[in-house]
């Protein structure tokens, strides 16, 4: 066989293997009426993103007119969906105090006559609320000393927990936010306000029937001492509507 003749047979299995491959990579047919495959997963339409909790409550307080010092009660609230609520040993020495609309000293609840623990929540009437996720909560507060603002939650079935997050400043008034998913909770006794128990693993916040906070620990009554104030509250989270309608306005 002459040298040419090699050549040529050798271009033409090049020509044919480059014709194989060119087919190979080709998709199969679709059989007549078969419906296209599926898009993958990731050329699909994009999911929205998620929503951040809406506004859950927001609390105030409400003074007198003679804008004085005096124990906090349900008519201390100025949302009238919220209800009033508190615990412990000290739970009657709740005092609100403060003026409206001033920076130094705002309308506040004072937890200073505490001689023994004590605890203050509020409830909506209609609604528990969700607080998984991005809830969270925004608030106003003030310290003395070694006292600090602990959250509470009650959940829907009724257990008290208290957070291992402690907020205040001594120097001034400061208004913070934390995420409930960042917290550490561990059972309340809500008898006597005191955590009971080890850091919870799981926690489920999907129900939060009432929300609130406790210094755990006494009050020194006025003077530099130790006892702690919140003022404005803002609570954001996902309603739950309530199924059993509403209870009696305060516990004490």
């Amino acid at each position: 066989m002459s040298r040419k003749t090699v050549m040529a047979v050798m271009v033409s299995l090049i020509v044919l293997g480059i014709a194989f491959s060119a087919a190979a990579q080709q998709p199969a047919a679709r059989p007549a009426g078969q419906a296209p495959a599926a898009a993958p997963a990731a050329a699909q339409a994009p999911r929205p993103p998620a929503q951040r909790p809406p506004l859950f409550f927001r609390e105030e307080w409400q003074q007198t007119p003679a804008n004085d010092e005096h124990p906090a009660t349900q008519q201390s609230v100025a949302n009238p969906n919220l209800e009033f609520k508190t615990y412990g040993p000290g739970a009657k020495e709740f005092l609100l105090t403060g003026t409206k609309d001033n920076p130094q000293n705002p309308t506040h609840v004072w937890d200073g006559m505490c001689a023994q623990n004590c605890m203050l929540t509020l409830r909506d009437k209609n609604n528990m609320v969700d607080l998984t996720g991005q809830a969270k909560v925004r608030w106003v507060t003030k310290i003395s000393n070694f006292q600090r603002i602990h959250p509470v939650v009650k959940l829907a079935d009724g257990t008290f927990l208290v957070g291992d997050y402690s907020g205040g400043s001594m120097t001034d008034w400061r208004e913070e936010e934390f995420f409930f998913s960042e917290i550490k909770w561990v059972k309340l006794d809500p008898a006597r306000v005191v955590a009971t128990g080890a850091p919870l693993e799981k926690v489920d916040l999907s129900k939060v029937d009432e929300f609130g906070w406790t210094g755990l620990m006494p009050a020194s009554g006025h003077g530099q001492g130790g006892w702690s104030d919140v003022a404005k509250i803002e609570l954001y989270g996902k309603p739950v509507p309530r199924t059993g309608g509403s209870t009696s306005a305060s516990k004490n």
